[in-house]
């Protein structure tokens, strides 16, 4: 969508990358499955430590059907080992109200693993 471009474009243009490719490609699937099982109940056991008691009934906030992300970013977060998706959504909630330009932002502290492998770890909210 045209609106949906300018977004992303001014996101860019506001916020210079700062992260490899690899990190900032990783970082942005992760932050959007985050959004989408957030907003709409969907995925969340996959995140058992951002969403705790994910195996319960979850009655989601938004539709799955009117929910869409406008924009996303992954930049630095203060230091080399941190970093944020900034993301701008839209989306339909239980009662009915279709609000767009929401903001969410999810946390990622890199861990490295024995054999030297790096992971981006989603932080809990606080």
């Amino acid at each position: 969508m045209a609106g949906d471009r300018a977004i992303q474009q001014s996101l860019v243009a506001a916020w210079p990358c700062d992260l490899p490719a690899a990190d900032e490609r990783e970082l942005l699937t992760a932050g959007r499955a985050l959004l989408r099982a957030d907003a709409t109940g969907v995925g969340r056991a996959a995140w058992p430590g951002v969403f705790p008691g994910s195996g319960q009934e979850v009655v989601p906030a938004f539709a799955t059907a009117r929910f869409r992300i406008q924009a996303a970013i992954a930049r630095r977060d203060g230091r080399p080992d941190k970093a944020v998706v900034h993301l701008v959504w839209a989306g339909m909630d239980r009662g009915g109200t279709f609000t767009d330009l929401r903001i969410t932002d999810w946390r990622f502290a890199r861990t490295t693993s024995k054999k030297e492998a790096t992971t981006w770890n989603p932080q809990p909210r606080t």
